[in-house]
């Protein structure tokens, strides 16, 4: 009797919980060893972590228990970090030992892109998982509370800096500046003593976005008392205070880097031909030279060839690349050739701006306030429907959505 070949997927992020539940509901398990490794035993919503990081979700909303939502008894999952691949060998290296494969997804996410500006890693915190945001989110309210108590008044202990004017800084921004008119009223502060800084160097908020819904969207964060510093490139984060490259420093006690990931460090260290953890991969989104590794999500590079610039790495690009790659292994385990090349389908952008205002474009539609916000929350629910069907969005899913 054949033994049935075994896939490995590394990494429950969006591309590889849709990969495994797509697998699953196909019964690939009856054909194929089907091994899940995670570091937590959870699934969390990582366009979401800007809501818990600033305080206005609970963290336990972004996550999901990955028994939950696929059949461990049909799917094996391993909850353990991983060290690196051995790609002649077929063998991952985890904490905790190793597994040999026939198919590999590598879907490992990031971590964030410093550009080697000193001190980041050191000062500054970051939205990049569940327990991140949870720290975060206390330290804000800690903020408050040790300002409230002094008899003379620390002005940096409120004064927070959020480097990078990306989606993320954007999205933080917006639930932090709804955020503290509630942390004002419940310890008695002002809230002209409250400065909330957006340092961004590139010559524009929300880069490549279009210009009248950025516009929409500074002066909408700006009534709620955000300073925006464009084309102000950081020099150095040292601690409490941010040097900016034309001279200047902002004294602040809370620092949040939001500028950008790179691909999972275990990528390089495995001998991939990476570009700040992401490799280019083929147009079936195999590993160049490696006919039985898949690579997708943050660790993977596609080029849109008509700007000639890398695609961002965005949940929606990420499940997509999850049912080509889903769709290639069947193929390869029933012994066909002719595997589907992946081409990413752009249906349109939102970004939240904390409470019920949103903007973003869907096709050739502008959207602004609380049409944009009900669409977000719609595009969030869609994912949990394609996840877990109606059960998981109406466990996990945002209803009110006006």
């Amino acid at each position: 009797m054949n033994r049935r070949p075994k896939v490995v997927i590394l990494g429950a992020g969006y591309g590889g919980m849709m990969t495994a539940t797509r697998l699953q509901k196909a019964n690939m398990h009856r054909e194929a060893e089907i091994v899940l490794v995670n570091k937590h035993n959870y699934h969390y919503q990582t366009t979401w972590l800007h809501e818990p990081a600033a305080g206005t979700m609970h963290h336990d909303r972004t996550r999901m228990k990955i028994s939950d939502v696929i059949d461990t008894n049909k799917i094996q999952f391993i909850k353990d970090g991983v060290q690196r691949i051995d790609s002649e060998h077929q063998k991952v290296h985890l904490d905790g030992g190793e597994l040999d494969y026939d198919y590999l997804v590598i879907g490992l996410g990031s971590e964030p892109e410093t550009f080697g500006i000193p001190g980041v890693s050191q000062h500054a915190f970051s939205i990049r998982s569940v327990n991140s945001v949870r720290l975060i989110r206390e330290h804000i309210e800690y903020m408050f509370a040790n300002y409230n108590r002094q008899d003379e008044k620390q002005e940096d202990l409120l004064t927070f800096v959020v480097a990078g004017a990306g989606f993320t800084g954007i999205e933080f921004v917006g639930e932090l500046s709804e955020r503290i008119p509630e942390l004002c009223h419940e310890y008695d502060i002002a809230r002209e003593k409250v400065k909330i800084y957006s340092v961004e160097a590139a010559p524009s908020a929300l880069p490549g976005f279009d210009e009248e819904l950025v516009e929409y969207a500074m002066n909408l964060l700006e009534s709620r008392g955000v300073e925006f510093k464009i084309s102000t490139p950081i020099k150095e984060v040292q601690e409490g205070k941010v040097l900016l490259e034309n001279g200047d420093e902002i004294k602040s006690q809370t620092i949040v880097w939001t500028t950008g990931v790179r691909g999972n460090p275990v990528v390089e260290k495995s001998g991939f031909d990476a570009m700040r953890g992401r490799v280019k991969v083929e147009k079936d989104m195999r590993a160049p030279g490696h006919d039985n590794i898949f690579i997708f999500g943050d660790c993977a590079l596609i080029i849109n060839e008509e700007i000639n610039r890398p695609y961002p790495p965005t949940a929606q690009i990420a499940i997509q690349q999850a049912y080509t790659v889903s769709n290639n292994l069947k193929k390869l385990i029933k012994g066909e050739e002719n595997l589907e090349e992946f081409k990413p389908d752009i249906k349109g952008t939102v970004a939240s701006l904390g409470g019920k205002e949103a903007i973003g474009v869907i096709g050739d539609r502008k959207l602004y306030g609380n049409s944009a916000s009900a669409m977000k929350k719609i595009i969030d629910n869609r994912y949990l429907y394609l996840l877990g069907g109606m059960p998981l969005v109406l466990k996990k899913g945002k209803l009110n959505l006006f």
